[in-house]
């Protein structure tokens, strides 16, 4: 895990003095110690000290602070006895503290500090300053050079933060200008920013459990109960986190702070309900798709490559290897590489990753570092069937020589349900019941893995796109879709049933949607399971809609986000002037995002990087400026992608490339929940969730007994339901905190339990949670 914190004061800190202000060290970097106190997961595979080297305050080689040697030397200690108003805690308490994060880099300090948490490797954390009082930090993966960094320096001191996010790769840009301080979030959402009161100012970070634990803050039940009810719509869960306190900023948007007053400031334009985006033509948006992604893949390609845990190889093992070693401590290869499921969006990135100039994918014989190929690795269920075909077209892909192809065999004990015990990340999410499952592909892979996630969500047309169609008078592109869906479903009525839901959606105003999915939820009128692509698309055709886990909860649970939605569609909201299908696409995509973050930190393994091109600012942009009649087209993802690689150079690829699987998606699930019945069965036996007023044991008892059967029972819905069950055990059972400075300091939940406020859930719709001993 990897994080930046830090924080906007009222006024500048006066710096203390004398012993009692002395800040001790945290434990050494690296170390168990270190990496237990921040997200309470145990074992060396997960640490978060820093195994490069740096010292406390990150002075290595000009790695903190590039080309302006020692960040800070040493850090001053914080005296917060003179602010008061901690948010969430007690300002008497603290009046002494010395607060400062675990296992932590200071990039700068006075009197707004900003620390770098985690194991960073040196080039990515960046220092650039234009003069005394104008700085920026840039964390991540950018291709800006230092001297494009100084002079966006001097852009942003007037305000203009758009360019601060047109760089490729994925990073966090941190900008300080005198007392004003900004932090600027992606596009996608999967490297968000969080903020918070603290000591009369302003805390954020990249992280929400740290904040957490800064301001001791409770659990927040509204949000919980939102995030299983309506996780795909915004404003029912606004700016919120799973801990009360803890805001999150939107996607798109940027925290401003000016001597500890926040601000949130959108920087990317919308496309109007009134006038639609201006047309561009289908082949010169496909060419900046190419060239977005291409440069997003060469920026990777150009960063220094790091060999994984060379410090910690003792040697020699009789009857290992160096790659059995390596998997023994649970390490990834050296060196690039990829996923390749055989679908388009891996296949792409990893023929794009080998075949670009230089290293990985140098043919054995030629040129400097020659016989370095790309690892390709291919999960191949053995337990679930129906990916025959996807695993034959990947392996006839790693045919080509620039290619390394390892295929690792799924077995039970990679299955969903598998492993209960789950790590501790930031908010749940559904990756957590399948954590086993990609943490064995990811062990397999290299230091740096590419992943195509995001492709689908930045590509296809979400079904509610057929509304904004119709919404500009071009219902000849409507054609190809529906003729799609209506041989995928054999029925005469598909069409029908298509265009009127279509143009049901393109009457309905943005608050009459959101009072229509209120309703839903107060009637407890859920729509049936969507089979097939044809009842998914009719699902989808909509402002808002309950969530697959929303039948489970309680009565006074769905009246609690019904009263949210109630609530958003009285004032303006995101979807305020804008199309249904470019609202709904951005909104699929940022619940994506946050999925893959949950991902990753849960499969989490220590020095390897996962990266994630296509949700990259500039790859976003590019798909955005797609046609939506080119979007809506049947196979227009594998379309572009070809186009991408035909322009790279790649024109051989098998057949039935970018053919959509026809297995069935929930089968791994249906399994999984069947062969560890019992097990789920004993976690509902007293759950955590059912103690907050949002389920009743019994009901998902029967319904995880329905789903063992065969009943047409939402899968996914039940995924969430366990996935958020087990992160609430983890995270009552954590006993560290994200902060030194003090043995009084306390951490987010800080009694360990949870409990509902006034009877179930009564405190929902106020979004506060409370919390007993």
């Amino acid at each position: 895990m990897r994080w930046l914190v830090g924080w906007s004061s009222t006024a500048a800190r006066r710096r203390s003095t004398g012993p009692a202000a002395y800040a001790p060290p945290s434990p050494p970097t690296g170390s168990v110690a270190a990496h237990d106190t921040a997200f309470g997961t145990t074992g060396p595979e997960h640490g978060y000290g820093d195994p490069y080297g740096f010292d406390q305050y990150g002075s290595r080689g000009g790695a903190a602070e590039h080309g302006q040697g020692r960040a800070q030397d040493p850090p001053p200690a914080y005296n917060t006895s003179s602010t008061s108003g901690y948010g969430g805690g007690h300002a008497d308490d603290y009046a002494e503290d010395t607060i400062q994060p675990v296992g932590a880099q200071l990039l700068w300090g006075d009197p707004d500090p900003l620390w770098a948490v985690g194991d960073w490797r040196p080039d990515e954390l960046r220092v650039v300053r234009a003069d005394s009082e104008t700085r920026i930090a840039v964390l991540g993966t950018c291709a800006a050079t230092d001297a494009q960094l100084r002079a966006a320096l001097y852009s942003a001191k007037g305000g203009a933060l758009r360019h601060l996010t047109a760089w490729a790769g994925s990073y966090t840009a941190v900008v300080q200008v005198g007392r004003r301080t900004m932090v600027v979030g992606d596009l996608a959402g999967a490297r968000p920013v969080f903020h918070t009161p603290w000591a009369g100012g302003t805390a954020f970070a990249t992280a929400a459990l740290p904040l957490a634990d800064l301001i001791e803050a409770n659990l927040d039940i509204g949000y919980l109960a939102a995030l299983l009810a309506a996780p795909d719509v915004p404003e029912a869960l606004q700016d919120a986190t799973p801990y009360a306190g803890v805001h999150r900023v939107p996607p798109g948007h940027a925290l401003i702070m000016r001597a500890g007053v926040p601000e949130i400031a959108g920087y990317e334009q919308m496309t109007s309900l009134a006038v639609s985006a201006a047309p561009v033509a289908a082949d010169s948006a496909v060419e900046a798709v190419r060239e977005a992604l291409v440069e997003a893949v060469r920026v990777r390609l150009a960063a220094p490559r790091h060999v994984p845990g060379t410090e910690t190889d003792q040697g020699p093992v009789p009857g290992m290897g160096p790659a059995e070693r390596r998997a023994a401590r649970g390490m990834p290869q050296p060196g690039i590489g990829a996923d390749l499921s055989g679908g388009s969006g891996s296949a792409t990135l990893a023929l794009l990753a080998a075949g670009l100039p230089g290293m990985p994918g140098t043919l054995l014989g030629q040129g400097t570092g020659a016989g370095e190929r790309l690892v390709a690795v291919t999960f191949n269920d053995l337990v679930v069937p129906g990916r025959e075909p996807e695993t034959e077209r990947a392996a006839a892909l790693a045919a080509n020589p620039r290619l390394h192809h390892v295929v690792v065999a799924g077995g039970p004990d990679t299955l969903p349900f598998a492993e209960l015990r789950v790590p501790l990340t930031d908010e749940p999410g559904p990756a957590l019941i399948a954590a086993g499952r990609h943490r064995a592909r990811l062990l397999a892979g290299s230091a740096d893995h590419f992943t195509g996630h995001g492709a689908r969500q930045v590509l296809d047309a979400h079904p509610a796109r057929l509304a904004d169609l119709l919404m500009d008078r071009r219902r000849r592109h409507l054609v190809r879709p529906v003729a799609a869906l209506t041989k995928a479903e054999g029925s005469v009525m598909v069409p029908g049933k298509v265009y009127g839901a279509a143009r049901r959606l393109a009457r309905t105003p943005y608050r009459e949607g959101l009072e229509d999915a209120a309703n839903l939820l107060l009637r407890r009128r859920f729509p049936e399971t969507a089979d097939g692509a044809v009842g998914a698309s009719l699902a989808a055709l909509a402002w808002a809609r309950p969530g697959p886990a929303a039948r489970w909860l309680t009565g006074e649970a769905l009246a609690e986000v019904s009263v949210r939605l109630h609530e958003a569609a009285a004032r303006p909201g995101p979807g305020s002037g804008r199309r249904p299908g470019d609202f709904r696409a951005r909104a699929a995509l940022a619940r994506h995002a946050a999925d893959l973050r949950v991902l990753e930190q849960a499969a989490e393994i220590r020095f390897q990087r996962l990266h994630a091109p296509f949700l990259d600012n500039q790859v976003v942009r590019a798909c955005r400026a797609l046609p939506e009649a080119l979007r809506v087209r049947p196979g227009a993802r594998a379309g572009v992608l070809r186009a991408v690689l035909e322009g790279a150079g790649v024109h051989e690829l098998p057949s039935g490339w970018g053919t959509p699987s026809t297995a069935d998606p929930y089968a791994p699930l249906r399994i999984g929940l069947r062969n560890h019945l019992d097990a789920l069965l004993d976690v509902f036996r007293t759950p955590l969730l059912a103690e907050a007023g949002l389920i009743e044991a019994r009901v998902v008892r029967k319904a995880l007994r329905q789903a063992a059967e065969g009943a047409p029972v939402p899968l996914d819905g039940l995924a969430e339901l366990v996935a958020t069950e087990l992160w609430l055990h983890r995270l009552l059972e954590r006993r560290g905190t994200s902060w030194t400075g003090t043995p009084t300091r306390q951490r987010a939940v800080p009694t360990g339990s949870v409990a509902p406020a006034r009877g179930a859930a009564g405190a929902l719709g106020a979004g506060r949670g409370a919390v007993s001993g």
